[in-house]
């Protein structure tokens, strides 16, 4: 008890004390004075907000969730739509999917040098990446066409051909071949010969080894390949201003009821027949020869393939791709809704 008394003696002289030398006087001024301005502030926002123009104020609040959008688009995640089908089953005609554009170092403003990233694409992954066969209208068109896009979140694309298809300015793909890798192709099938081995490996049979789900897909049966290859020895007949001879018309005669044809499968039997009518021209040879050899992967780059092989145009067509060149990563599919999941 006594020292309860104690404590309560100290607190009324401490009361006391700041009584007397106006502490609490100039506590409540203060806070007078802070609650004061705060209501100042606000009567003055509300005031400037009634005042402001509704189209004003519906634009600033479009600029602002315009520049968010731009920015989440252009460094971290950017929305694409599939436009064809080189990924099918992977990815589907119309997929809306998110792009990963941090992982490999987003570019500073669009078609533009790119930030530095310790992370490089790697075998199996889904990149997205300029076209090499596209031609550009100029930086202004293509900055405009990028913004536009992004802001729409892949819906609107400015960027057209002459029957009004959207420009394929960039392309998405697998990852297959790396720096060093040898690929030749027979008939649709690709075999692999990986940088410092001496063997080729077919591609379905370490696409079983490593684990990986993604299905092949291929378009033209095994038995549609006498046909082309009977077409593209008919092709250099008609190269050569020479009538093809009747065996050859009718083994060809099924190309036209063939929707997806291997134009590579063609184009090499058309090579060879050029090659056996004049075997000292030279352009032949070396055409030729990229079918015989293959396709070779510089160091830095990257082959990048479709999914659907029979479909798609892709590294086999304009070789392989800089690294420099890789936007992002496929990461997300978010429509349609039956199709939300991850990519792989």
């Amino acid at each position: 008890m006594k020292g309860i008394f104690v404590i309560n003696l100290f607190y009324m002289a401490m009361a006391q004390t700041a009584k007397e030398t106006g502490f609490f006087d100039r506590l409540q001024g203060i806070t007078e004075a802070f609650l004061t301005r705060r209501r100042r502030i606000k009567r003055l926002r509300k005031e400037k907000q009634q005042k402001k123009n509704p189209v004003l104020d519906w634009l600033e609040a479009f600029l602002w969730a315009a520049g968010v959008v731009l920015l989440i688009n252009q460094y971290l995640f950017q929305a694409y739509q599939i436009p064809s089908g080189s990924m099918i089953d992977t990815l589907l005609i119309g997929d809306h999917i998110f792009v990963n554009k941090l992982i490999y170092g987003p570019e500073l403003l669009p078609g533009l040098a790119k930030l530095p990233s310790p992370v490089k694409p790697k075998r199996n992954d889904i990149i997205i990446f300029e076209n090499p066969s596209y031609i550009s209208r100029g930086p202004v068109f293509d900055i405009a066409q990028r913004i536009i896009y992004m802001l729409t979140l892949s819906l609107v694309d400015i960027d057209k051909d002459e029957s009004g298809e959207p420009k394929a300015h960039f392309l998405i793909k697998r990852a297959v071949g790396m720096g060093g890798d040898h690929f030749t192709m027979e008939r649709g099938n690709m075999s692999i010969r990986f940088a410092g081995e001496d063997r080729w490996v077919d591609e379905r049979d370490y696409q079983k080894a490593r684990g990986w789900k993604h299905r092949l897909s291929r378009l033209v049966p095994e038995d549609a390949y006498p046909v082309l290859e009977a077409a593209g020895k008919r092709a250099a007949w008609q190269d050569l201003g020479l009538t093809p001879p009747e065996r050859l018309r009718e083994a060809s005669a099924g190309l036209n009821g063939m929707r997806y044809p291997d134009f590579i499968a063609l184009e090499r039997s058309r090579l060879q027949t050029l090659r056996s009518f004049e075997p000292d021209e030279e352009r032949y040879r070396m055409l030729l020869a990229r079918h015989r050899l293959g396709w070779y992967v510089p160091e830095n780059r990257l082959l990048p393939l479709g999914d659907n092989r029979d479909n798609s145009r892709d590294g086999r067509y304009f070789g392989p791709v800089r690294m420099t060149k890789v936007l992002g990563q496929g990461s997300l599919k978010y429509w349609p809704l039956r199709r939300i999941g991850f990519i792989n």
